[in-house]
């Protein structure tokens, strides 16, 4: 029993290993999830108490539970049939599809994610880049909304800063599910928008499989109670000009609407404007047809160049915000009057005549966030240099056409933004913001439209040509 029992040092090496892994496993792990899990529950009742919509259920159900949910889906089954049937394949090799699109789609929601770090990322980066502000919102149409309403943003689409404007804004309210492009599925970029609640959707697809179950996904988030905000426009302004919207996504809401039963389903238009918007130049140069298309290592450059340059600018102390960010709310439209009023079911519908009154309610959409689309200070001051491209104008002159501008833009029921309650200030703002960028270029007496720049200028001058 006294005998001294030696072993190589290989064999102590896995032992040790072996102990590690059963003290992290048995004892360290186990910990952790109960530190994290009791956080999160803590983050979810006190949200829960100053939310004006809680959070649904459905948004808090593991992910692995949503998955096979959707999965077995009865509407899914059957489009698993239709698939095996019209392909020829087997219906395991249809299934593992079905998964495969599910996991792609679905979120991974994280409350504490959501509630402290995202409103930590929001904050900063509102903070650094704009002067945010919410010009209007229609609180007396929002508080008149039924708590246990299916509540739908529909937003114009200027910037990708858009998902964190909005989300910003609402996150003391509500917990908002984004529609995301492919563009996101980047590591670690996915993970953490995954996490913030948003689902994944790939756009223009003809994968009839893939699009049933989006649909389906779509319905039962709404059904679920789960706030969503989606982009009609379906990707960002390639000229400033609102884009005409995309009915795939309201197709499936509205496919699933069920005007008697149920929740009431509430869009609530939003329109947001920026005094710049970062993807500008990007944007315009993807419509140029002589332009090269960069390639992915080009764009991280211009991207780092982009960043090195404004923090060489703040060392300096020569650094400014890029203007305002404006986020205008408007008037929610209910569903369930909307189909009352016009008689509609828009689950009865054939698909033919069903696409033809989606289309309709998407135009009605649109216009009621056209009308909400915030005139912030650059829009309105370039806007007046469009109009005079071959004229070198005064402060005074600048001023005067600026007001003129305002008075019309109002008498045609546009939001005009005016910090501080004073003309005067907007219009130096608006023109202080264009010649730093080198936009419009002056003396100090007279200032004219940079040749160069007039696809720029255009582009923010269409914000807002659609109240003119």
């Amino acid at each position: 029993m006294s005998e001294t029992i030696i072993l190589p040092l290989w064999i102590v090496f896995i032992i040790c290993i072996l102990a590690a892994w059963a003290v992290f496993s048995l004892v360290l792990l186990p910990l952790f999830r109960w530190i994290v899990k009791r956080r999160i529950n803590r983050v979810i009742k006190e949200v829960n108490d100053r939310l004006d919509l809680q959070l649904p259920s459905f948004k808090l159900t593991k992910r692995d539970v949503l998955v096979d949910r959707l999965l077995y889906d009865d509407e899914v089954q059957r489009a698993v049939e239709e698939h095996c049937r019209d392909q020829g394949v087997s219906n395991d090799a249809a299934m593992q599809k079905v998964k495969r699109y599910s996991e792609e789609i679905l979120p991974s929601f994280n409350a504490y994610i959501y509630f402290r770090l995202g409103n930590l990322i929001g904050r900063f980066f509102v903070r650094l880049l704009y002067r945010f502000r919410l010009g209007f919102a229609d609180e007396e149409g929002l508080a008149k909304i039924n708590p246990q309403s299916s509540v739908v943003f529909i937003m114009n689409h200027r910037s990708n800063m858009d998902y964190i404007l909005l989300a910003y804004l609402a996150i003391h309210r509500i917990a908002l599910s984004f529609a995301v492009g492919e563009w996101a599925r980047v590591w670690p970029l996915e993970q953490l928008i995954r996490a913030m609640g948003a689902f994944f959707v790939r756009r223009g697809t003809g994968n009839i499989l893939y699009r049933r179950v989006l649909a389906r996904y779509v319905q039962m988030a709404t059904d679920g109670g789960v706030v969503q905000a989606i982009f009609p426009e379906g990707k960002l302004s390639k000229d400033g000009r609102l884009g005409d919207p995309k009915i795939g996504l309201l197709d499936y809401l509205l496919r699933g609407f069920d005007s008697n039963k149920g929740r009431d389903l509430v869009f609530i238009p939003v329109g947001v404007n920026y005094d710049r918007v970062l993807e500008d130049r990007s944007q315009l140069l993807s419509i140029n047809p002589d332009s090269k298309q960069k390639s992915r290592l080009r764009i991280i450059k211009t991207t780092l160049a982009f960043i090195v340059h404004n923090m060489w600018l703040m060392v300096r102390g020569r650094w400014y915000r890029f203007g305002y960010a404006v986020v205008n709310i408007g008037t929610p439209v209910s569903m369930r009057e909307y189909v009352k009023k016009h008689n509609i079911d828009f689950q009865s519908l054939e698909k033919k005549v069903r696409v033809e009154k989606v289309k309709l309610l998407a135009r009605d959409l649109m216009q009621a966030v056209c009308k909400v689309i915030p005139v912030v200070p650059v829009s309105l001051i370039s806007y007046v240099f469009i109009e005079n491209l071959d004229k070198a104008l005064s402060e005074l002159e600048i001023k005067t056409r600026a007001q003129k501008l305002i008075i019309e833009l109002e008498k045609h029921g546009a939001c005009v933004y005016i910090p501080r309650g004073d003309q005067d200030y907007t219009i130096e703002v608006g023109l202080r913001m264009l010649k730093l960028r080198h936009l419009v270029h002056g003396d100090g007496h007279l200032f004219r439209a940079s040749i160069e720049e007039i696809k720029v200028l255009k582009y923010y001058a269409n914000s807002i040509s659609h109240f003119l």
